[in-house]
């Protein structure tokens, strides 16, 4: 089973982008999209539809803001899927899709930006402190979790191309680092860092100073597995190659296991 997430900076620009030519080629089971900037009601039924897969949007209150989206491949069991973190200031900002497969739960999240100042690294740092503790509480009950999507911190040094020059930048401030390490520290791991910890590759490049094809990027977008749940992956792909947004997409490839069951 593939798991695709993706940023995709906005879903009614993407589409205009070789978007459906680019789900084909990597045929996820799922599909995570963050920062759709649109609501269902803004789109025509068939710009929605993407062909042999069931889906649903979480979008923000506030047009043109954030949303995410989880397509899920037609024939795939899912026993509950539902929004949000059952926190009104979280949840108005549509920024959570949360499917359980059998025992095991699959979270599609576009994190918080703080770039716009404290009050949002605040939000952002108590959007992880809840996230958690709906974990934990998951986790002691013996469930399985992925987390992914737009992270929108960069973990370690080696995550993006100007530690130095970005240490005052949200994004690698230190109190939005120790977030990534708390959950390393609560029965999670970081897939792409351990099946290869000493790879350069970046997920997010800014649209300024010629960035990407420069290689001046940042690792954004995670996949954080629980930890008894890491044996079950098979590998990890930046695919740095596909274009479309600031972002590119990334897949984990996950072996098929008795808690991910086909109808």
């Amino acid at each position: 089973m593939k798991i695709t997430t993706w940023n995709v900076n906005g879903f009614r620009a993407i589409l205009k982008k070789d978007f459906l030519k680019s789900i084909q080629l990597l045929s996820p089971d799922i599909l995570c999209l963050q920062e759709l900037k649109a609501k269902q009601e803004q789109l025509k039924t068939e710009e929605l539809f993407i062909q042999g897969y069931d889906h649903l949007w979480n979008s923000a209150a506030r047009p043109g803001y954030s949303g995410v989206a989880t397509y899920i491949r037609k024939g795939i069991a899912v026993k509950i899927q539902n929004t949000g973190l059952g926190v009104e200031e979280f949840d108005v900002e549509g920024r959570v899709i949360r499917t359980d497969i059998e025992d095991l739960i699959l979270y599609n999240i576009y994190f918080p930006n703080g770039q716009r100042g404290q009050e949002r690294v605040d939000y952002k740092l108590r959007f992880y402190a809840r996230l958690l503790e709906i974990c934990n509480d998951e986790h002691s009950k013996g469930k399985n979790i992925i987390i992914t999507g737009d992270f929108n911190t960069a973990h370690t040094e080696i995550d993006l191309a100007n530690p130095k020059e970005n240490e005052k930048t949200s994004g690698f401030l230190p109190e939005e680092r120790i977030w990534i390490d708390k959950f390393l520290e609560n029965n999670f791991s970081d897939v792409f860092q351990i099946l290869y910890p000493e790879k350069v590759q970046y997920t997010w490049w800014t649209y300024r100073f010629n960035a990407r094809p420069r290689g001046i990027g940042w690792r954004l977008d995670y996949f954080l597995v629980s930890n008894q749940f890491m044996p079950f992956v098979n590998d990890i792909v930046i695919h740095d190659d596909i274009n479309g947004s600031d972002h590119c997409p990334v897949t984990i490839d996950i072996k098929n296991t008795k808690l991910v069951k086909y109808n």
